[in-house]
């Protein structure tokens, strides 16, 4: 069976249910990772999900900040958290659909100084995938498994605006390349959709909202993933993988933009 998984930050999960309900309209994802819902789990808009179709919910709420949800068209096997946030906020939430894991992150953003000893903000973040590669590094890699999320890094020279510029810039800077590349060591996992949409072709699934027109500023990031282990990666369905930019278009939308791949599972 062919399964769609889908990574979004949605930038509040109440402000935007219309967006999320007309998204799910329109690409029919089987497996919906969310972002930045910004609500406890009591406040999350269940009935919404169960009226589209993504009855089976995941839900790490905390108030007002970060949370993530996974809502699935399919049923959910539960699969044990990771406790990789030294500070306890919601940003990992997961679930097991159809034999897949899915690890769904909101990996911190870092502040502004990429310094560890002076920036708490961007300790926790290197912190937190250092937490998580050592995690990776226990796994079998035969196992069907998905990390999926807002990681906040844009790893490669196309995947941010301007490298040169971004270099100095925290998401761009070579610490945290160097970082998010260990982690994807660690599992021998595949990028996805750069792996189908080789460089040099500029991608990018953020915009800042400064910008009244995101494609005539053209100053995008690739922050958000999917990356599959190598017993997953072969299920990938070639060219499913892709940014639906178009959903930054939309009225009032989130920051990001969605990001898809099929599996054959």
């Amino acid at each position: 069976m062919s399964l769609r998984i889908v990574t979004w930050n949605i930038n509040s999960v109440r402000l935007r249910i219309d967006q999320v309900a007309r998204f799910v309209a329109e690409h029919a994802p089987d497996v919906l990772c969310l972002q930045e819902i910004k609500c406890t789990a009591d406040q999350f808009p269940r009935q919404a999900f169960i009226d589209m179709g993504l009855p089976y919910l995941r839900i790490g709420g905390q108030k007002g900040w970060h949370g993530v949800a996974i809502a699935s068209r399919l049923p959910i096997v539960d699969s044990p958290k990771l406790d990789v946030c030294r500070e306890g906020h919601a940003r990992c939430v997961s679930a097991v659909v159809e034999g897949v894991e899915v690890q769904n992150f909101y990996i911190p953003a870092g502040g502004d100084l990429p310094d560890r000893a002076l920036n708490p903000k961007f300790d926790h973040k290197m912190d937190f995938y250092e937490r998580l590669t050592a995690e990776m590094k226990t796994r079998d890699r035969q196992r069907p498994l998905v990390l999926a999320g807002d990681f906040n890094i844009a790893p490669g020279e196309n995947d941010v605006w301007n490298h040169r510029f971004m270099s100095k810039v925290v998401s761009h800077t070579p610490g945290e390349v160097e970082t998010l590349y260990r982690l994807q060591d660690a599992g021998g996992f595949a990028d996805v959709v750069r792996d189908q949409i080789p460089d040099p072709t500029k991608l990018a699934s953020w915009w800042s909202y400064r910008a009244k027109d995101f494609r005539k500023s053209n100053r995008g990031l690739r922050l958000d993933h999917l990356w599959t282990s190598p017993g997953l990666t072969p299920a990938v369905v070639k060219g499913s993988a892709r940014i639906l930019d178009a959903v930054r278009e939309w009225e009032r939308p989130s920051d990001h933009a969605p990001v898809v791949m099929d599996l054959d599972v």
